[in-house]
């Protein structure tokens, strides 16, 4: 029997530890917005579109053709916490 704990701990490690100066200089390749890394779902946020792109062993995939659409309630909300000041998240 394969246990996938490993990887997936190995995984969810390289998700969370994003290069932030990386992080940092992606953009959405539709509207040249901001990113927000969602690290549950290993995916980069662009809320203004309404894409999420993935996350594929800790590296984006910018395509549009592989983002997916998030919906207009998950858009708002993302937004709405990605507005929220840092302390108020905690």
């Amino acid at each position: 029997m394969h246990c996938w704990c490993g990887w997936l701990v190995h995984h969810v490690k390289r998700v969370i530890n994003m290069d932030k100066q990386l992080l940092s200089m992606l953009v959405c390749p539709l509207c040249k917005g901001k990113l927000k890394l969602d690290n549950e779902a290993g995916e980069l946020l662009c809320t203004f579109d309404g894409l999420a792109y993935p996350l594929q062993d800790g590296v984006p995939v910018m395509l549009e053709s592989e983002a997916r659409r998030m919906s207009e309630e998950e858009k708002l909300a993302k937004a709405e916490q990605s507005a929220k000041p840092a302390a108020s998240r905690d």
